[in-house]
């Protein structure tokens, strides 16, 4: 998960700006932004804290009376608890690595870590979360979400898989689109628990089986916005060129 290479016949590093030509002057150089001061890498961040203070150290006390999800004793083995333990650990590696693979100055100062953060994101968070969560569907209490949430694991784990094949076969522009999008899945079902805690402190009720059946597919969103970044990315060459 290294540097990208932009199309448009022009190679382009993460420290270089692609040129830019003005009428009868030179181009006034481009004042580069700290990243804490972008909107994305701000929202990206609260919620990687949020859901290391909010669901992680809950299953670190491996006491499966404070679960936050029903268990079923059908499970096999009697594992059920175990498995959502390693899920909610894998969930938040993905997080913590996948916020950190999406930081432009990580990736300058050090095209090492970012590889190795990149690899355990893939084996370490993404496939092992997503493989879980399809282990854990079926032994669901919740009335509902079951068809949403199966779509969002297989996606996840197809994406996954994707991204790291271009990173493999140095292709790598698309090696960072198809993160992205694997990014956004890995954020599916963290916009549900902060409606849970907003309905928690405001006292706003939702009817239950809409809220589970919307959070389900709130991977969507998450994706469509992955999809407009990807698209806003992909067209600055052109506009450079202008």
């Amino acid at each position: 998960m290294t540097q990208d290479v932009e199309t448009a016949g022009v190679q382009a590093t993460w420290t270089q700006e692609p040129p830019q030509r003005t009428r009868g002057r030179a181009a006034a150089p481009r004042e580069r932004v700290p990243w804490w001061r972008g909107a994305w890498a701000v929202a990206f961040a609260v919620l990687v804290v949020f859901n290391l203070i909010w669901a992680l150290p809950t299953y670190l006390t491996f006491d499966p009376a404070l679960s936050r999800i029903p268990l079923s004793p059908n499970f096999p083995g009697h594992l059920h608890y175990p498995t959502v333990v390693i899920h909610a650990i894998t969930g938040n590696v993905t997080m913590v690595t996948g916020f950190l693979q999406l930081l432009p100055w990580l990736r300058r100062r050090s095209v090492r870590f970012h590889r190795v953060s990149g690899w355990l994101y893939v084996f370490a968070g993404a496939l092992p979360a997503a493989l879980l969560g399809l282990a854990l569907l079926p032994f669901s209490q919740a009335p509902t979400g079951r068809v949403g949430l199966f779509g969002m694991a297989v996606a996840w784990i197809v994406t996954t898989v994707q991204g790291y094949r271009m990173q493999r076969a140095h292709r790598y522009a698309e090696h960072r689109r198809w993160m992205y999008y694997s990014f956004a899945l890995a954020l599916g079902t963290s916009w549900g628990r902060v409606v849970v805690i907003f309905m928690g402190i405001t006292g706003v009720q939702f009817d239950m089986m809409l809220f589970l059946e919307a959070i389900s597919w709130g991977w969507v969103l998450n994706v469509l916005v992955a999809k407009w970044l990807v698209e806003r990315r992909r067209r600055r060459p052109a506009r450079a060129a202008a």
